[in-house]
């Protein structure tokens, strides 16, 4: 009696299993919930944040911290402050134009708005280190999630790789 009951649930099981992918292949949504239908805004977005990488990839200091010296924290805090700028210049671009379809007018901005606020987590960082003290990089935490892991996630249904967050401040 057991082993039927066993067997019997197994079958429903795994017919549940069986079901729920026939469904999820062939039937449920395939559309991206951030993907915007503007190809020639997302386009343009690529060019303009892979022109702000270039610039912050000239601002990188390759020098060993023994050779940094005293106002080492000081340095480091000008640097991430002209990399955050590079940024700021982005998302003025980014904002100058507007996507021509109905969802990428509605969730664009708020995309820009998430990027701001991790501008600010840079400016916050840059300032504890003008302060002396060497913290790591915190950023704003939505939904149990980093911020930069939303905006990366954006940037990439939308093939918009160069504008992820630069993971400068991750190491």
């Amino acid at each position: 009696m057991k082993r039927i009951a066993l067997t019997s649930t197994l079958v429903v099981l795994f017919t549940l299993i069986g079901a729920m992918w026939v469904y999820a292949l062939f039937f449920a949504s395939k559309e991206v919930v951030n993907e915007i239908a503007d190809r020639a805004w997302t386009e343009n977005a690529e060019i303009i944040c892979k022109d702000a990488a270039r610039q912050r990839i000239a601002l990188a200091d390759f020098r060993p911290i023994t050779d940094a010296g005293a106002d080492a924290l000081r340095e480091r805090a000008k640097i991430v402050d002209l990399a955050t700028d590079t940024l700021d210049q982005m998302l003025l671009k980014l904002e100058a134009t507007k996507p021509q379809d109905v969802k990428g007018q509605a969730i664009v901005p708020l995309w820009i708005g998430d990027y701001r606020k991790y501008v600010t987590d840079r400016r916050a960082y840059a300032e504890q280190l003008r302060l002396g003290t060497n913290v790591p990089f915190g950023e704003t935490i939505l939904m149990g999630i980093p911020l930069s892991e939303k905006l990366s996630t954006f940037a990439a249904d939308n093939f918009m790789t160069s504008c992820k967050p630069p993971m400068d401040l991750s190491i």
